[in-house]
């Protein structure tokens, strides 16, 4: 796992943990807030998947 992976991943756990929040506390701001760290996330970590791909496929 590469350092994007890891910060992707992180990212999107800590958005769906504040979009949860949000939900329960009937925040919409913190909803909304959460779900675009979620979707940061993810795209960091898709990201991070992509260069470990091209990392492997240069190294073969």
């Amino acid at each position: 796992m590469n350092k994007d992976q890891v910060k992707g991943r992180v990212e999107e756990t800590k958005g769906k943990i504040k979009e949860v929040a949000g939900n329960l506390l009937d925040n919409e701001d913190l909803e909304a807030e959460g779900n675009v760290q979620k979707h940061t996330g993810k795209v960091q970590s898709s990201f991070g998947d992509l260069k470990d791909k091209v990392k492997k496929a240069v190294d073969d």
